[in-house]
């Protein structure tokens, strides 16, 4: 089995690559959901809760638009959350391998991660791919999407620049074009993958 990472940047369409993927046939996971399932658990609500105080809503759910304020204006901050989180994330990434390569072990598994190279987890992988899109792109994305520029702009420095990200990846995959044009370049990259 193929352990293939998969990144970009905020706005480089990662998501929209993975869903081709899966289309074609690779076992896709994807952190953001995981951290998604992850803030619905009690054992870590209660973490945020001492690390944060009250960032939740009147259900008693991870207000994540209050929480997203808080860890994007403070690097500390920042750094706190991933330390709860990015752990139990890599354990649902390992579970799901281990899943994959016992039912199917031609697969090739996709684990979409927007800060694998910030944290070094791209080691874990057997390919890098990297979805790309330079910076003026990325921004004219996410105002479509109707966030702030001033948001928009902050999201994008939060993260490691794309340029630097390429210079990690074994497969780059272009995103400046068409969906048409990100389909039959992520097929490519799908047969290869296969092939190898």
């Amino acid at each position: 089995m193929k352990k293939i990472g998969l990144t970009g940047s905020i706005g480089t369409g990662k998501s929209t690559v993975a869903k081709m993927f899966q289309e074609l046939g690779a076992y896709v996971i994807d952190a953001d959901k995981i951290v998604h399932e992850l803030l619905k658990r009690e054992d870590v609500k209660e973490k945020i809760k001492e690390a944060f105080g009250d960032v939740f809503d009147n259900k008693g759910e991870v207000d994540r638009k209050k929480l997203a304020s808080i860890v994007f204006n403070n690097p500390e901050k920042k750094k706190v959350l991933e330390n709860i989180l990015h752990p139990l994330v890599f354990q649902e990434i390992n579970r799901f391998f281990k899943e994959i390569e016992e039912k199917d072990p031609h697969a090739v598994a996709i684990a979409e991660v927007p800060l694998m190279i910030e944290t070094g987890s791209y080691k874990n992988y057997d390919k890098i791919i990297v979805v790309y899109a330079p910076e003026e792109l990325q921004l004219k994305r996410l105002l479509e999407k109707g966030m702030s520029k001033e948001e928009a702009i902050k999201r994008i420095k939060s993260q490691m620049p794309i340029d630097e990200k390429v210079k990690y990846a074994d497969i780059v995959i272009e995103n400046t074009s068409t969906l048409e044009d990100l389909r039959k370049k992520v097929k490519e990259v799908y047969k290869k993958l296969k092939e190898e």
